[in-house]
């Protein structure tokens, strides 16, 4: 196996940044109730399209009468723990009256602008290059638009509250819009900044299936060549997705959800969710044969609709776009967002237990094969996820992913949540509770808020396991955990292909070398850390593409083409051979009826009236 974070960490990159969404629903959304309150400040923002062939943005932001001195500002960062400075992509700015005389504006900072003389209002311009690909990226050109709104829009200091209008100008004819903003054509309205960078917009002429389900309508879009997927099967798996979701949860804050697809040939991918949308990238290949990578991005996108956008730790807020919101709480908010994700797909029929445990076996020799496990909590990990942008740190000796660790911990407090209340709660309910308190406006405090989570619905102490596997490193009692569902995790050696190398994920483009094994026929061959992973074996990396690694067998000729600091080259070695140590769960002898019984309702993610312990 390479030594490497699991592929199927590296298929949900949604992150969790965005205002708290946990006290409304869309039928009482800020957009909607606005109507009814008495007029507030407003901001207007109008984006020109009129530039698209050069990936240019020409952008007009009116401000309302107030202040003689307004400040505005452009974000640092957005939808990706990255400060990726947005300014930068700002040519040029301008400001005046809106009788259309020149005020004075003065940059205080890199990101930041001072405007004189705005008593009256003001009118800013300024124009954005937008040529950055992917959920997480803001994009025009001659086939389409896609904007993660907060990288090409400024806002004014202090102004956040302030209701928004946005409209687009020199459409291309044909072009349409997606998006889960309130409005139509091309004019929209959020009742604030946040809220309006929350709804990514695409604007093209996507292809688009719309279905009902459940009181809800759901909006399926995609960007990208008809013959690389299947518009009518992605429909089929989505609908079991969300009816599995919400029966799950018990809930449905939304009235419209809208599902983004763009599947490029020339990137990885990955996800980001929104308040009531989400944005999805996937290369072609990793759709082909079978939807398994969609529905797990799917699926785990969506139910960030509750853990992230609505059960929110108090540590993202205040939201600060001008530098890092730590956390240590990314364990839960997107790794056991994966927990819940593999329940989710087991309900909805789209997994099987053999693979589910397949899955669970592979996360687990992922964990323990990795030498920075004994050094960093899941906590710590959380708590570095800024570092991710630098190569060295995704090395397997320096970081664990909050992904699989999180993941991990999430089946593992699940089985302990079981154990402890003798089968009256489970993960649901923890979920259930949490949902509770943030349909009250209560954030939850990290860890400490999950733990009191968990002590409520079990009625027992976990300050334990907290301690032991959350902030501390200790290595999981999983034969303790899994026994009451008549499994146990077995270790085995295994000789596994060497390719001599670990990809590293990139979020914006495709993977890169994170290290070469010393030694190795990698090194040998020339490959050197940092260079861009273009081609393996002829084809682009998907995001699967560690495990595609994993499948090559000693003696196979791996061939791949790599872009360095000399251009782009050719390298091509045989693979070698390694022993590594492999877990897999397997039955425990002479299974009993009541273990059957609690292992089918954990598969299911329900929770029984209780039983006894043999």
């Amino acid at each position: 196996m390479i030594q490497t974070r699991s592929w199927r960490s590296l298929i949900v990159l949604g992150v969790t940044w965005l205002l708290p969404a946990a006290v409304f629903s869309q039928a009482d959304s800020p957009q909607s109730t606005s109507r009814r309150q008495p007029e507030r400040e407003r901001v207007r923002y109008t984006i020109s399209l009129a530039g698209y062939r050069k990936h240019l943005l020409p952008i007009e932001m009116q401000l309302p009468a107030g202040e003689a001195t307004r400040t505005v500002q452009m974000p640092v960062w957005n939808a990706t723990y990255q400060i990726r400075d947005f300014a930068q992509y700002v040519n040029w700015e301008r400001a005046k009256s809106p009788t259309g005389q020149a005020l004075p504006l003065h940059q205080l900072d890199k990101t930041t602008w001072r405007i004189d003389g705005a008593q009256d209002g003001a009118i800013v311009e300024y124009e954005v290059f937008a040529d950055e690909g992917g959920p997480y990226g803001a994009q025009i050109n001659s086939h389409h638009g896609f904007f993660n709104l907060a990288e090409i829009l400024m806002y004014v200091v202090g102004g956040r509250e302030w209701e928004t209008d946005l409209t687009f100008t020199d459409v291309p004819q044909g072009w349409k819009f997606g998006t889960a903003l309130e409005g139509e054509n091309a004019a929209f309205q959020a009742s604030n900044y946040d809220r309006l960078v929350d709804s990514p917009v695409e604007i093209g002429t996507f292809d688009e299936a719309d279905f009902d389900e459940g009181g809800a309508h759901y909006r399926v879009i995609v960007d990208a060549q008809k013959a690389d997927y299947d518009l009518a099967r992605i429909v089929a798996d989505l609908r079991k997705i969300v009816v599995a979701e919400t029966d799950w949860m018990k809930d449905r804050p939304f009235r419209t959800y809208v599902f983004l697809y763009h599947f490029p040939r020339h990137r990885g991918g990955g996800g980001m969710e929104h308040a009531y949308s989400t944005a999805i990238d996937l290369n072609p290949e990793s759709l082909k044969n079978t939807l398994e990578v969609l529905d797990v991005v799917s699926a785990h996108e969506f139910f960030h609709l509750w853990n992230v956008k609505r059960i929110r730790p108090q540590s993202l807020e205040p939201i600060d776009y001008t530098k890092e919101n730590y956390t240590r709480a990314l364990w839960f908010s997107e790794g056991v967002t994966s927990t819940v994700e593999g329940i989710v797909l087991l309900r909805a029929g789209l997994l099987s237990e053999a693979r589910y445990l397949q899955i669970l076996g592979e996360q687990v020799s992922y964990l323990e094969g990795s030498p920075a496990r004994p050094v960093q909590s899941a906590e710590e990990s959380s708590l570095d996820a800024w570092l991710e942008r630098y190569p060295y740190y995704n090395q397997p000796q320096r970081s664990i992913s909050y992904y699989t660790i999180g993941e991990l911990l999430g089946v593992a407090l699940d089985l302990a949540i079981r154990d402890k209340s003798r089968g009256q709660a489970c993960l649901r309910d923890l979920f259930h509770w949490m949902n509770r308190n943030a349909q009250q406006g209560k954030l939850f405090a990290d860890s400490q808020g999950i733990e009191q989570a968990a002590e409520a619905v079990a009625r027992a102490d976990f300050s334990g396991f907290f301690h032991q596997y959350v902030s501390g490193v200790e290595e999981i009692r999983w034969d303790d955990l899994f026994r009451p569902v008549g499994l146990h995790m077995i270790r085995k050696a295994v000789t596994i292909a060497q390719v001599g190398f670990v990809g590293g994920r990139n979020f914006d483009g495709p993977p890169t070398v994170a290290q070469v094994e010393p030694g190795s026929e990698a090194e040998k061959a020339g490959l050197a850390v940092g260079e861009v992973l273009l081609q393996i074996n002829g084809r682009e990396p998907a995001l699967d593409f560690e495990r595609k690694l994993q499948e090559l067998r000693a003696g196979d000729t791996l061939r791949l083409r790599v872009r360095g600091p000399n251009g782009e080259h050719d390298l091509q070695w045989k693979v070698g051979t390694r022993e590594e140590v492999e877990f897999e769960l397997r039955d425990v002898d002479n299974v009993s009826a009541q273990q059957k019984a609690r292992r089918a309702a954990w598969l299911r993610g329900e929770c029984p009236a209780g039983d006894t312990h043999p």
